[in-house]
This record gives C-alpha cells, structure tokens and sequence, in this order.
C-alpha cells in the first residue's frame, strides 16, 4: 500500500538505482521509448531540466540517476499528473522534481522565456485525421495530438530552452522530415539523431533526435540501436540500458 493508491494502480520496478513508478492500466503506461529518450537526453549536471508530456514521470525519475539538476515536468492530464507526484513521493525524490498539471503551450506564461537548459519530450504520435480514435481518453490524449500538435510541442520547446540549450525527442521515423523542418523553423538546430530497429533487418521504429537552440548546422547520425537478437533475446546494449532482467520483464 502507498499514499493515496486508487483502485487498479500497482507499483513497477523501473529496474534503475532501486526506483519505483505507479501505473495502471485504465490510462496510458510508459513503454520503452521513454527509457530510451531518458539515457539519450543530452542534459546538464546542474540547472534546470523540464520534461514535457511528462505522463507519470518516467523520464523524470530516471533522469535523477544522471544528474543533479533540478528537473521539472508539466502533464495535461489531472490523473497522470497526480500518479507523477506520488510517484516523485514513492522514491523520495520531491528535492528533485517538481510535477505541474498544466497545458505546455501556457507554460511560459508561468515560468518565462529560455528558462530551461534542457528539455526533454515524448510527444503523441499521431496527428488527429478525423477518424474515430477507438481507445479511452488517457490513451488517446497519450497518442494522438488532441491536446497539442507537433508544431506546438517545438514552438513550446524554442519559447522555454535557452539559446544554446539542448531540446532532446523520441518520435516516429515517418514524421522526422517534418520535425527537422519545423526544429528549424523555430530555432532548434538538429545535432544528432539515433534509429532505434526492433531487428537489425527490420525498418527503424523509433527516432531520438537532439536539437541545440540556435545552434550551427551540422548533424551526427549515430549507430542504430538495435532491440532484439535474431535469437529473440536483448541486445546487450538494451540489456544495459535496462539492466540484466529477462525478456518478459521489459515492456
């Protein structure tokens, strides 16, 4: 039992310097695209870090396992908000972040402009296309851009990081030509980009791209990271990121 555990939530090991993570499943779960984009981020030792589309926290709470920055993160949605926080209260770690229920695209209207040395997002997707979106509300605002576009995600990005601040995202590889495109329209200059394979034979599934706020033209394409053995097994670098768990134990 936990402070103000509600019906259908359990506790998840996030296999990380003993840290811990409430979830459910009646709203949307972190998957690995989360982890992936927390070791990635490039961010400070000290400062300030925000996280955007927080949901309940992940990336906030592994990124105190590389840092001592203070690392903040904002979450439309009342209920995954509430989960972050009492998850930030689970592991003790209320010195180190700070979880705010809000709307991203307002936040600068709270905190000011280029406040952020880093800035860390796992965005929704998928666009709206008009067609019925056939899952509960958590999942679809987790999802699909109901609440916020691509565009907005980036301008939020540019109004809130520092010139020369790093802007790190995990996304889909079928929408990176427009992300590149509207990272630059709004300042952020794209330093680095990673595939992520399920296979090594297989189409990437996901994309990690890092952007510097003003920065000079000039981008590193990185060695793919590949999930899965042909044997079915982890990679050892997965393996590593995670830490020596057994298939089944990874989402």
């Amino acid at each position: 039992m936990y402070e103000n555990e509600q019906k259908s939530e359990r506790i998840d090991d996030l296999l990380s310097h003993n840290l811990r993570i409430i979830q459910s499943d009646e709203v949307f779960s972190f998957s690995m695209d989360a982890v992936l984009l927390a070791r990635f981020a490039g961010i400070p030792q000290r400062g300030k870090i925000l996280d955007l589309c927080t949901g309940n926290g992940v990336v906030p709470l592994l990124l105190t396992t590389r840092t001592k920055a203070a690392i903040e993160g904002i979450e439309i949605q009342p209920r995954l908000a509430d989960m972050a926080r009492r998850s930030v209260s689970l592991n003790r770690l209320e010195a180190a972040i700070q979880i705010r229920e809000g709307d991203l695209r307002e936040l600068v209207q709270i905190t000011g402009h280029g406040v952020y040395d880093a800035i860390t997002v796992n965005p929704p997707y998928m666009p709206l296309n008009g067609s019925d979106i056939k899952l509960n509300p958590h999942q679809a605002i987790a999802r699909h851009e109901v609440h916020c576009t691509l565009e907005e995600v980036i301008q939020a990005c540019t109004r809130l990081v520092r010139n020369g601040g790093k802007v790190s995202m995990v996304h889909r590889p079928q929408r990176l030509g427009e992300i590149i495109t509207l990272m630059r329209a709004n300042r952020l200059e794209p330093k680095r980009i990673r595939f992520v394979h399920p296979r090594a034979h297989m189409e990437a599934n996901m994309v990690l791209i890092e952007a510097l706020c003003d920065g000079k033209p000039e981008v590193r394409l990185l060695p793919p990271l590949i999930v899965y053995q042909e044997n079915g097994n982890y990679t050892q670098e997965i393996r590593d990121i995670y830490g020596e768990v057994s298939k089944g134990d990874l989402q």
